[in-house]
């Protein structure tokens, strides 16, 4: 699913068709969001399904949001700046997205780690993109 989601977020030429990627990153975030809220609540048992409900839809907006301004933010940047192919576009998405999950954590330290963190993942995820780097070899025959 996630190589499918990757794809059709590649589809498009940066800086092209926003709407398209900001809806496939806010699939993706969504989908972090609920695995990361079915670990949390099998670890953390809540005492009502009421409680359940609430603490799963917290996790699965909130990664939402953060996807979505991600592919909103770099795509427009992408659109601002002239410049589609460029790994700043990608930082200057992740960081806009680690602000927002420190926004939600009420913790504006965090946020602007966040941002860092997240924004030098996104600026070397594109940067390998670009440059065909791969994580790991095929089988070979």
């Amino acid at each position: 699913m996630a190589s499918l989601l990757m794809k059709e977020y590649w589809d498009a030429p940066e800086g092209t068709e926003c709407h398209r990627k900001a809806y496939v990153t806010t699939k993706m975030g969504a989908a972090v969001g609920l695995v990361a809220s079915a670990y949390h609540l099998v670890f953390v048992p809540p005492e009502s399904t009421a409680e359940a409900v609430l603490r799963a839809g917290k996790f699965t907006f909130s990664m939402a949001a953060v996807g979505a301004i991600f592919g909103i933010t770099s795509c427009i940047s992408a659109q601002v700046r002239e410049k589609p192919d460029d790994p700043l576009n990608y930082f200057f998405g992740g960081c806009a997205a680690g602000l927002t999950l420190g926004v939600r954590m009420h913790n504006y330290t965090s946020g602007a780690a966040a941002c860092v963190y997240m924004g030098a993942a996104a600026a070397l995820l594109k940067a390998g993109k670009m440059e065909g780097w791969k994580l790991a070899n095929g089988p070979q025959v």
